[in-house]
């Protein structure tokens, strides 16, 4: 598809301030279930620090995270939302209804059978993820024992996740983005519940019961907008239904590139388990503070952009379609390429304001902020990848996003067998972002081929923004300078100073530059 037939209708060209609006809310959820996700690693670190128990539970956290994302994440993410708009739009909303709740009821029964053989086979499948689980202790048979049972426990959380990820496809599909984007915050309330209320009597169980518990409340927070949307639903599972074959078929590639995302997981955990005891948390930790500026502006972005690109493909405007991809490729890059420097920067500072305390000992946050350094080399081309892949999806096209998803895995699985042992956490940590970086830049350059973008504007763009981020990070690294053996009250005023500092100087950057992101994010302020 090049361009929009001759005797076509001319498609209703987008609202710049309805994007605007969208991306809001979604920002405004990945922000509060970020700030929450952050508040919960504080609650976690607390009360577990990076014990050998915290690495089990981490362990039994894989599997039903992998049925998940590659059952509900993958019809959500790629192939549901397109089918269902064209449908909404083009034979109307009975069509569409029924076309959703196929869809929701087939995955639904697809991840209970998942669900049950996991729990029959959990006692094989757990001791493989991580080998080396609390061997240094002389624990390994305990905690691996422990992880089983955690695993058993928080298989009830994908069946859940699994129907209400499919009511946020519904939601976004018909841009109603409010409460899917307050779901994760109610998530994430409840393991921090979980971590401050249940760890006492109940250890690392307590949050396993925190996961299982936010998982129901992620679904019923949601469930009104499907009363307010007027779904009509039933009871039907007729996977023959043409739409249905249709969602299939998208979804067939990217459950493969899903399970390849969650693989690399599983591949640092494997390793992280042969460094030694707590390797595991540290890592995740780390994890976890990189991510992030990722969800706030690459994942936001680019989850609020993704119908509008799905309609701009159903009309064949390919041309709003580069554009729009264009455009929010660039706000991402304003936004996260300063993001993931200052964090480079203060991952020292940082890491001991927001987790160093109860449990959580200095020697941890020296080994998390070691590992979170190479995590931020990744956050921008995971940042790229999260909008290129979606103007892929958006042409019905997820098998070139889902090879290289796969390719990036085997990068990351080489790199990491080569450095764990003489690098340990920070060989792995690099070993994920390098792969990433492969995956974004040869996706960028399939982009380009399969729609015709030039990449030529765009990076002469990223090269301004980079240039002001540099100078803003040798600001930050000439004027706060992180101290050995500084008090909590030093760490915590260069990590503040430094990162309201560093902003300030990159904005004022940015308008000697003449940055159009930055005079954009004035004027809506201003509104």
């Amino acid at each position: 598809m090049t361009g929009a037939p001759a005797n076509a209708p001319a498609a209703p060209a987008p609202r710049a301030g309805g994007l605007a609006i969208a991306a809001a809310i979604v920002a405004f959820g990945f922000l509060g279930s970020r700030l929450l996700g952050v508040l919960r690693t504080v609650a976690i670190a607390e009360a577990f620090g990076s014990s050998p128990d915290l690495d089990a539970y981490w362990v039994a956290f894989r599997i039903p995270d992998l049925i998940f994302q590659v059952l509900a994440g993958a019809t959500l993410g790629s192939a549901f939302i397109p089918v269902f708009a064209r449908l909404y739009r083009r034979d109307g909303e009975e069509r569409a209804w029924r076309l959703a709740s196929n869809v929701l009821n087939l995955i639904t029964v697809s991840t209970a059978v998942l669900c049950l053989v996991a729990f029959a086979f959990a006692p094989l499948i757990v001791p493989l993820l991580a080998p080396g689980l609390g061997s240094d202790a002389g624990r390994h048979d305990e905690l691996a024992a422990e992880a089983v049972s955690l695993t058993r426990l928080m298989l009830l959380s994908p069946l859940l996740f699994s129907i209400s990820g499919m009511v946020t496809g519904i939601l976004n599909a018909r841009r109603a983005f409010f409460l899917p984007a307050l779901a994760p915050m109610v998530y994430n309330l409840a393991i921090i519940l979980g971590a401050l209320v249940l760890s006492g009597p109940f250890g690392v169980k307590g949050l396993a019961v925190g996961v299982v518990a936010g998982a129901g409340l992620h679904l019923a927070t949601q469930l009104p907008g499907l009363v307010r949307e007027r779904m009509r639903y039933s009871l039907t599972l007729d996977w023959r239904d043409a739409p249905v074959r249709e969602v299939g078929r998208l979804m067939g590639p990217r459950v493969i590139g899903l399970a390849a995302a969650q693989v690399n997981f599983v591949i640092t955990t494997y390793f992280a388990s042969k460094v030694g005891d707590s390797a595991i948390s540290n890592l995740t930790y780390a994890w976890l503070l990189a991510g992030l500026p990722l969800a706030l502006f690459g994942m936001a972005l680019s989850t609020a952009v993704f119908p509008t690109l799905a309609e701009h493909s159903a009309d064949e405007n390919m041309e709003a379609l580069r554009g729009t991809v264009s455009q929010v490729l660039r706000i991402i890059m304003f936004l996260t390429i300063p993001a993931a420097i200052g964090l480079a920067l203060l991952r020292g500072p940082a890491t001991v304001l927001l987790l160093q305390r109860g449990e959580f000992t200095a020697a941890d946050a020296a080994i998390t902020a070691s590992a979170l350094g190479w995590y931020c080399l990744g956050i921008v081309p995971q940042a790229g990848i999260e909008i290129h892949s979606r103007g892929f999806y958006a042409l019905g096209d997820t098998r070139t996003p889902v090879l290289l998803a796969v390719g990036a895995v085997v990068v990351n699985f080489v790199l990491s067998a080569a450095l764990w042992s003489h690098f340990e956490h920070e060989g792995l940590a690099f070993s994920v972002s390098a792969a990433s970086w492969a995956e974004w830049l040869l996706l960028w350059r399939a982009y380009g081929t399969r729609t015709g973008a030039e990449a030529a504007p765009d990076l002469a763009h990223i090269a301004r923004i980079a240039f002001a981020a540099a100078a803003m990070g040798l600001f930050i690294a000439l004027f706060f300078s992180q101290y050995e053996n500084a008090t909590m009250a030093q760490n915590a005023v260069t990590a503040i100073a430094g990162a309201v500092a560093g902003g300030l100087v990159y904005a004022a950057l940015g308008s000697w530059f003449r940055i159009p992101e930055l005079a954009e994010a004035v004027r809506r302020l201003r509104r």
